[in-house]
């Protein structure tokens, strides 16, 4: 849970504010300075406490906006967590191991332009896309960290068959490093010394899991290099990737205001257009043209094909509210999540060194979350 502390109504997911109470007390604060500064102050004048309560008072329809937005990515932090719980399980037991990585990634890509597609028009801003569109605009924004999550995805398939369950949710959640580092680049958001600290911990515990994941391979596989360079590698590239993308979308949100669901659909396309320009020289085409596009496919493997792309467009959500770093209570939430699922549904429990690496992400994103930067006066 994000601390009392956080000041920005906005990015709190612990929940909303009492409002009844809260509303009592402001109303008694402007009752009681409204009728001090009256007999304060000179006839025809107006103090500067005055015209703090009149701002107050202004801001009140700002503040339920922003409760309400603060629901908001309340219920999309908590899809987002379920999804990315799931989505390891049902990848492993849905997708077989002959079904070709790039066509589950344009199946994906395809799905979440219809889902985006279809959200836009309840909320009533597709018939506007044709008036504002631009290319420049939508090359701009989307065009580099479409390219970039295009390249992740077909890492992050190919991490899913070399990893188990718990331990690439673990190791995925390194995304937070460089999440932070590239929002610093590219937004010029600082880290506190307990951020910083975080970080560092963070990495033990990436240290700790590729130790224990390749300890624990050794014996069953036989081959621990595979499991490091077809398991452990792809995936803490995938966040290298993930972490620059992430702040790459969060600054055409923010600061070029693009709508999550144009991006979506404007990264889908270009991510799609790359893969397909790839095929003719991957293995992956060459697989394809052999077998066909749907060679390994079964009904099932829509299943996480479609949970794939809505948590997609929840990434975009989550991202263009709270910001990138703040997916990190999302990330904590779904490790916990996955940790109970691969118990519950496979039997297994956590390996020594997945128990010692566990404290250590959750206690590392938590302090990363409850000391933000605090901006000095020199600064501001």
């Amino acid at each position: 849970m994000i601390p009392s502390s956080t000041k920005h109504p906005s990015t709190e997911w612990a929940g909303l504010p009492i409002a009844i109470p809260s509303s009592l007390f402001f109303a008694r604060e402007v009752e009681i300075s409204t009728n001090r500064e009256s007999k304060e102050s000179p006839s025809g004048s107006e103090s500067p406490a005055m015209a703090t309560v009149k701002t107050k008072v202004k801001t009140g329809p700002a503040q339920a906006s922003m409760q309400k937005m603060s629901a908001r990515v309340l219920f999309y932090s908590l899809l987002l967590t379920l999804q990315y719980g799931v989505q390891p399980l049902i990848s492993k037991r849905c997708i077989r191991r002959e079904v070709i990585v790039t066509t589950s990634v344009l199946t994906c890509e395809l799905a979440k332009v219809i889902f985006a597609l279809i959200f836009m028009a309840k909320e009533g801003t597709l018939k506007k896309l044709s008036s504002q569109w631009t290319l420049v605009g939508s090359l701009t924004a989307s065009g580099l960290p479409a390219t970039i999550y295009a390249l992740q995805n077909s890492l992050l398939q190919i991490s899913y068959r070399n990893l188990d369950s718990l331990t690439f949710s673990m190791l995925n959640q390194t995304k937070i490093i460089f999440t932070a580092l590239f929002t610093y680049i590219i937004l010029r958001q600082r880290q506190s010394m307990q951020q910083i600290v975080a970080v560092f911990l963070l990495i033990l515990a990436a240290v700790f899991l590729s130790i224990g994941e390749g300890s624990s391979k050794r014996s069953s596989s036989g081959d621990p290099d595979h499991i490091l360079f077809y398991g452990i590698v792809p995936v803490l590239v995938a966040s290298v990737l993930s972490g620059l993308a992430s702040a790459l979308c969060q600054w055409a949100s923010q600061v070029k205001k693009h709508s999550s669901y144009l991006m979506t659909i404007e990264m889908s396309i270009v991510g799609s257009l790359c893969l397909l320009a790839s095929i003719s020289k991957s293995p992956d085409g060459e697989a394809i043209r052999q077998h066909g596009f749907f060679y390994g496919w079964t009904p099932l493997t829509l299943i996480p094909v479609i949970f794939n792309s809505l948590g997609g467009i929840l990434v975009g959500l989550v991202t263009s509210h709270a910001g990138g770093v703040r997916k990190g209570f999302v990330i904590v939430s779904a490790l916990l999540v996955t940790a109970m699922l691969q118990f519950i549904f496979e039997g297994k429990p956590p390996s020594l060194y997945c128990l010692i690496a566990l404290p250590l992400v959750v206690s590392s994103i938590s302090i990363y979350q409850k000391y933000p930067y605090q901006v000095k006066k020199k600064e501001v």
